[in-house]
């Protein structure tokens, strides 16, 4: 079993910045696809963005592409996001997931696709 812990949401002004972390405990998600989702109410969750084993390969969604930069650091059993120019749409709460993945090269964008998830932390970017 994998558990991981989000932190490093919270309120933040338009144009700020936030660091999300991701830690996992159980076993090492060094041979894991990590990614992070964001849900807001009534809506799906929907991914941000996505890593491989390595962080070599990566996958961000339209609306993080170019402000958001996913990492991890294997050595911490460790996933982050970093979220800059932040906008009152990015307001939800962020996931972190965690999938088996056979290959370095493979990111998982499904939300399926994943089989373990963090409790969630939320953002809000006020305007």
């Amino acid at each position: 079993q994998v558990q991981l812990v989000e932190s490093g949401g919270g309120l933040v002004q338009a144009g700020g910045s936030l660091r999300l972390s991701c830690a996992a405990s159980g076993r090492t998600v060094s041979n894991y696809a990590m990614g992070w989702f964001r849900q807001t109410p009534g809506k799906e969750r929907d991914v941000v963005a996505a890593i491989g084993w390595s962080g070599r390969s990566t996958y961000y969604a339209h609306s993080a592409k170019g402000r958001f930069t996913i990492s991890r650091d294997n050595a911490k059993n460790t996933v982050y996001l970093q979220m800059n120019s932040l906008k009152p749409e990015d307001t939800a709460v962020y996931y972190c997931a965690a999938a088996i993945t056979p290959f370095e090269v493979v990111v998982r964008t499904g939300e399926s696709e994943y089989e373990y998830w963090g409790q969630g932390t939320q953002v809000t970017v006020s305007s």
